[in-house]
């Protein structure tokens, strides 16, 4: 992941990482409703903070099924998102 952490006082860690929007599908899900399938990778270039993100994050993917619009609507092709990792406990 990023390398950038924190450690809160009751020692959980957080790690972040920088992911791009790759592709977005929409299609018919179960009962007509629609879905859309956010498909987002690592960041590779753009800035020296992408360069970072890439040397502690080289590879990975993350697939989301958004069923809610307003969901699915926070996502923009090529768009970055910071994604936060910490334990849930």
């Amino acid at each position: 992941m990023s390398g950038e952490s924190s450690n809160e006082s009751n020692a959980t860690q957080t790690v972040r990482a920088k992911f791009r929007v790759d592709s977005i599908e929409r299609r018919k899900w179960f009962g007509g409703s629609e879905v859309q399938t956010i498909k987002l990778q690592p960041v590779h270039t753009g800035s020296e903070e992408n360069q970072r993100f890439y040397e502690a994050t080289p590879g990975g993917a993350i697939e989301l099924a958004c069923a809610r619009p307003e969901a699915a609507a926070m996502f923009e092709l090529g768009g970055e998102y910071f994604v936060d990792f910490t334990p849930a406990r």
